[in-house]
């Protein structure tokens, strides 16, 4: 089994932060979300490779997976233009056969992956029933449960069932090849190439898919949401507070994370906070918030807010969004 990881978006819902780290980096609960991605495929038999589509900023994904993963054999590939999904995965082409799985970096879920290769079952689509479904693509099913189509940003609100953005095909050449008649048919929207289509395509050709449901998806796409995702990790099995309660001078509102290399003192933290290491947090309050690593705050009371590695944050009440090495409150 291959898992196919495109990373190489520019993630502009997250500025100012990924102007100097990319999409795949941002901390939530305690690590970027790349290892929370990661982390999901811990339980996945006969991993042989993990190949990750990199553009803007990709050296640091490779740092980080080869200093954090080192157990994983990996493969990078770099997307120069973005043109799309599919694209995304038709540079990757080189060596992908047999099974793959194919996760979008931003999407947190939580799935058995322990019994994905079924007889006769050709793909497999992730999905959840949402109560608006225009903002994403979803899946169409047939009464015998076969997926007839998938639809991107449909504007009928009949078909809820939402494709998640995790796949797994028995055969990745044949999605290779789907891909690269996609593209001689320049079927694209807005310039990009989206896998929506590609995947229609191998329907069309006889392609037998199914549908598998998680009740648990995570978007960690853009600044409110990714709050949301850190609070729900905090929530189920992030917390560290018996730890972190144990700081002199320090309340702790639980859940909360802190890395154990920061320095906290006389200071309200949580609920819902996540701090990362060598911090510097004095007297201050921070509640559904998250810290990046070796950030300095003092004299302020957060709340809501990103807080990116490296920044200074000093006095008042405040909703920030801080990019990595900038200062707040300095005359």
């Amino acid at each position: 089994m291959k898992v196919v990881i495109p990373t190489a978006g520019y993630g502009t819902r997250l500025r100012p932060h990924t102007w100097s780290k990319p999409k795949p980096l941002i901390s939530v609960a305690g690590k970027p979300v790349l290892g929370h991605v990661l982390d999901m495929f811990a339980t996945l038999p006969r991993l042989e490779e993990v190949i990750f589509i990199v553009g803007y900023l990709g050296g640091q994904i490779e740092a980080y997976v080869r200093q954090t993963y080192p157990q994983l054999r990996c493969r990078y590939v770099e997307q120069p233009e973005m043109l799309g999904q599919s694209h995304a995965i038709w540079l990757a082409r080189e060596g992908l056969t047999g099974p793959m799985l194919m996760v979008f970096v931003d999407t947190l879920i939580e799935a058995d992956l322990t019994n994905i290769e079924q007889p006769g079952v050709g793909a497999l689509a992730w999905v959840k029933q949402v109560p608006d479904p225009r903002r994403f693509g979803v899946a169409e099913v047939g009464a015998d449960g076969w997926v007839t189509r998938l639809v991107e940003k449909s504007a009928s609100v009949d078909n809820n069932l939402a494709v998640v953005g995790f796949y797994y095909f028995e055969r990745s050449e044949d999605l290779i090849s789907a891909i690269e008649q996609q593209m001689a048919r320049n079927a694209q929207l807005k310039g990009e190439f989206f896998l929506v289509d590609a995947i229609n395509i191998m329907l069309e050709q006889g392609l037998r898919m199914r549908t598998r449901s998680v009740q648990i998806w995570q978007d960690c796409g853009k600044a409110e949401s990714l709050l949301e995702t850190n609070a729900y990790l905090l929530d189920h099995g992030r917390d560290n507070s018996d730890v972190a309660s144990k700081r002199n001078g320090v309340v702790v509102v639980p859940p909360v994370f802190i890395d154990p290399s920061a320095d906290v003192s006389e200071s309200v933290i949580g609920p819902h906070v996540s701090i990362g290491p060598e911090c510097s947090i004095r007297r201050s309050v921070l509640r559904n918030s998250i810290v990046d690593a070796g950030s300095h705050i003092v004299d302020t009371t957060l709340s809501a807010s990103l807080i990116g590695r490296e920044a200074r944050v000093i006095g008042r009440d405040r909703i920030l969004n801080v990019g990595d090495s900038s200062e707040v409150g300095f005359s």
